[in-house]
């Protein structure tokens, strides 16, 4: 290297490390908050569209630039990301935002986020993280003691439902082939039992295990949950074939309805031939703190893991899942690595070495993660900040806001309810005048839904019941009431009728309702 270029690289250090004080101040921080405080405010009073209408390969365009070889102004990036990123962002706290299971988070928990981000521990080792591994320790005993668990029960923070069930469900692996780490699957493994409306992470986690898709063994419905009679059946005919059962997968809140499978009953048939039992409640787990809806996750304590997403119905920033298990002892038999680089305290194998041995801190030996961000404190926090009943009246807000939703829908003339919800998602359908077949209406749901989203008026999802394609929402904001629901339907007529009449334009034309935001 040339002293030109020595005397270049060191002038660019001095820049870099310029650069790092200026955006340490709490000014710079502000220029971050004061973005994110403008979009909230904006979503929280429906200022502007739901979403955007920019399409995908106009959005991509906006971002096509060469790699930056130099840095600019913290405050000229702050306005590009005003200008290119925040302002065609799906809006998810605004009242009409009716679509996926996102939730518009709390705002503690997003102002955490920030902590989370600036303390960087990793909770997979408790030396890298004494203060983080402690709090993440205190939010699963929480968790665990809601679900019902005793004192030996354990669990960890994951992404999300899918590593969370992915997690469970490798645990169930090695208590049904415990030399399974080592030997492999061989050439008969074991079945997951689950029912037809089961979130894909089953599936999914069949194919990543090495369990392969084909012992997927799926149970029919009874209005929309697992019929527990065709589980007995099923479960009959395993052990006629002599097939070993590695787990039955329940759900607590489909992600198509909301529906909750008759947990008891599962459990009962599980319990007859020793069966691991795991409750799916990405969704429904929060019931648990519900006053109203606890009784629909009756019998989860009977299961031996439990897939909770605060992310969803305790309304945290993503990503915060959680992966419970009824003895913490099974999640640690799922894995086997040794890493002295990073686990120092001994690892013990058997149950008597179990019993005896004080309880290994590092989180990472029972989890599928490695770099562990420290969610577990944004969870810590809303607990804090708003207290189990607090976020369990929540819960119970927006399960009342869809059952308004399903009053009005039975009363149009133009819409037609397709099940009670049990939670807050609800799938109903746009039947117009009723003079028209299953298949024409089944095309026309996707286009309403379409034409809908793309005005900004709102934004909702889709889903296929009974082979029939449905509208579906999803209420996760505790400001959308009445008046944000009557625009809802409102809106879907309208562009109901603009697809029926096979107008031309992408967006009806009507001006966008005026709706005040609402609040529990």
């Amino acid at each position: 290297m040339t002293a030109p270029q020595r005397d270049s690289n060191t002038r660019a250090a001095e820049d870099v490390l310029a650069a790092l004080e200026q955006d340490a101040a709490p000014e710079a921080g502000q220029a971050f908050v004061t973005l994110a405080a403008e979009y909230l405010a904006a979503a929280h009073t429906g200022d502007g569209p739901v979403s955007s209408s920019v399409d995908p390969g106009t959005m991509a365009a906006r971002f096509r630039e060469p790699v930056p070889r130099g840095g600019q102004p913290l405050a000229a990036i702050v306005e590009r990301l005003r200008r290119d990123v925040v302002a065609d962002a799906n809006r998810l706290a605004h009242p009409m935002a009716m679509g996926h299971q996102v939730s518009p988070p709390l705002p503690a928990g997003i102002w955490t986020d920030v902590l989370v981000s600036a303390l960087n521990q990793s909770v997979a080792v408790s030396e890298m993280s004494p203060t983080g591994t402690a709090v993440e320790a205190a939010v699963i005993r929480w968790m665990a003691e809601l679900a019902g668990f005793g004192p030996r029960a354990g669990g960890t923070l994951t992404s999300g439902g899918t590593e969370a069930t992915f997690a469970a469900l490798l645990a169930a692996r090695s208590r049904a082939l415990p030399e399974v780490w080592t030997r492999g699957v061989g050439a008969q493994p074991p079945a997951i039992v689950c029912g037809e409306h089961a979130h894909y992470a089953v599936s999914r986690a069949a194919g990543e295990l090495g369990i392969g898709l084909r012992n997927v063994v799926t149970v029919p419905s009874r209005d929309l949950r697992m019929d527990p009679e065709a589980l007995e059946r099923t479960l009959q005919e395993l052990d006629d074939a002599g097939r070993k059962i590695m787990a039955v997968v329940a759900t607590a809140g489909s992600t198509a309805t909301g529906s909750f499978d008759d947990l008891e009953a599962i459990a009962d048939a599980c319990e007859k031939r020793d069966a691991w039992l795991h409750v799916d409640g990405a969704h429904g787990a929060s019931a648990l703190l519900s006053a109203t809806h606890r009784e629909r996750v009756r019998g989860l304590a009977r299961a031996h893991s439990v897939t909770w997403d605060p992310h969803k119905m305790l309304l945290l920033p993503l990503a915060a899942g959680v992966v419970l298990v009824r003895d913490e002892r099974w999640l640690e038999a799922a894995f086997a690595q040794k890493a002295p680089y990073l686990f120092h305290a001994p690892q013990q194998q058997g149950a008597e070495e179990f019993d005896a041995a004080p309880r290994v801190w590092d989180q990472g030996i029972r989890s599928f993660q490695c770099s562990r961000r420290l969610d577990a404190l944004k969870v810590w926090v809303a607990f804090q900040r708003h207290g189990a009943d607090g976020l369990g009246a929540l819960y119970d807000h927006l399960c009342a806001t869809a059952v308004r939703l399903h009053a009005k829908l039975a009363a149009h003339p133009a819409f037609e309810p397709l099940h009670a919800p049990e939670s807050n998602i609800l799938c109903f359908r746009w039947t117009g005048a009723g003079d028209m077949d299953d298949a024409t209406l089944d095309a026309l749901q996707h286009r309403v839904r379409a034409r809908f989203n793309r005005s900004g008026d709102g934004w909702i999802t889709a889903t296929v019941l009974d082979g029939r394609r449905v509208l579906r929402v999803t209420l996760m904001n505790p400001r959308t009431g009445d008046a944000h629901l009557d625009a809802l339907l409102a809106g879907l007529a309208a562009a109901g009728e603009a697809e029926r009449s096979g107008a031309a334009s992408a967006t009806s034309g009507r001006a966008r309702p005026a709706v005040a935001p609402s609040m529990p």
